[in-house]
């Protein structure tokens, strides 16, 4: 992963005004003065979904994806309803083993390491594939996510995810897999496929366009703004999902939509800041500045 942020590339797809593209070029000089004061490691990807404005900043650099993984697996789980694989309201039990990509040996989720708790109490019950979805994007819920994907299937996840045109989306294993982190076997993104990802839920691709109007109202009932929604004035919808690894890393990944019209999909990755709210005040500076620069 880089440390210093280099080039950015800003391309105007439709013959953006010079103008337009002059804005982009000082916002990309100020998140570049911003990254380097923070120290932090920083992706950008900024696209308008017109086409017309984009703003890359190091967008095929792979991160530890952390939760902005989950991502895909919503699309999956969206993609096996519209097949007939499964309806979402039907029921999966809640067992807390989950199996190590490594040997098959198996291994549990503690709570204290994980956003939310709700689906822990229902270990030895049943829960709905839409419930535990709500529970994975809107809290983060690890235990959800983990459930999903052991249904779903990594393999049918990540073939999806190729499928989408995005292969620097690696979805490899469930959440806290410790003889696959060991053996350096990660779940792994970039901002470029993250943002692609996005933006085909935003154009009713990634799915059924009724299934990609269900998996936006999700990720708009997100629970963590401390990102992207911050550095946006009020009356601008966002649907996002975060991740987050204590201070380890910290994504947003959003499809903005401005009271204005002229709808965006903004993905920052950041790396390397010794404090969350540090990492949450880059990436709501950098929300600002492209909401900013593109109008």
């Amino acid at each position: 992963m880089c440390c210093a942020l280099a080039a950015i590339i800003v391309v105007g797809w439709n013959g953006a005004a010079p103008t337009a593209a002059s804005r982009l070029e000082a916002a990309r000089a100020r998140i570049e003065a911003l990254a380097a004061g923070s120290a932090a490691d920083v992706a950008v990807a900024f696209r308008t979904l017109d086409g017309g404005d984009e703003l890359l900043i190091h967008p095929d650099v792979e991160y530890h994806a952390a939760s902005t993984m989950k991502v895909p697996v919503m699309i999956e789980l969206y993609r096996q309803a519209r097949a007939g694989a499964l309806r979402l309201e039907d029921e999966m039990p809640i067992v807390n083993e989950f199996h190590s990509i490594v040997d098959g040996s198996p291994y549990k989720l503690d709570v204290s390491d994980d956003s939310d708790a709700d689906v822990y109490k229902r270990v030895g019950g049943r829960m709905s594939y839409r419930a535990l979805c709500e529970a994975m994007i809107t809290v983060s819920s690890n235990f959800a996510a983990n459930l999903l994907i052991e249904r779903l299937g990594a393999t049918r996840i990540q073939a999806t995810t190729d499928a989408l045109g995005a292969p620097g989306m690696h979805v490899l294993r469930g959440v806290e897999d410790g003889k696959a982190y060991q053996a350096g076997l990660n779940n792994t993104t970039t901002a470029r496929d993250l943002g692609m990802l996005l933006a085909a839920i935003a154009n009713g691709t990634a799915a059924s366009p009724a299934s990609c109007n269900e998996m936006l109202a999700i990720l708009g009932r997100q629970h963590f703004n401390e990102g992207i929604p911050a550095g946006l004035p009020p009356g601008t919808t966002v649907y996002h999902k975060t991740g987050w690894i204590g201070a380890v890393v910290y994504h947003d990944a959003a499809l903005v939509e401005p009271a204005r019209g002229g709808r965006y999909v903004l993905v920052v990755l950041t790396g390397g800041i010794p404090k969350e709210a540090d990492a949450h005040a880059l990436v709501r500076d950098i929300s600002q500045l492209v909401f900013d620069a593109r109008r």
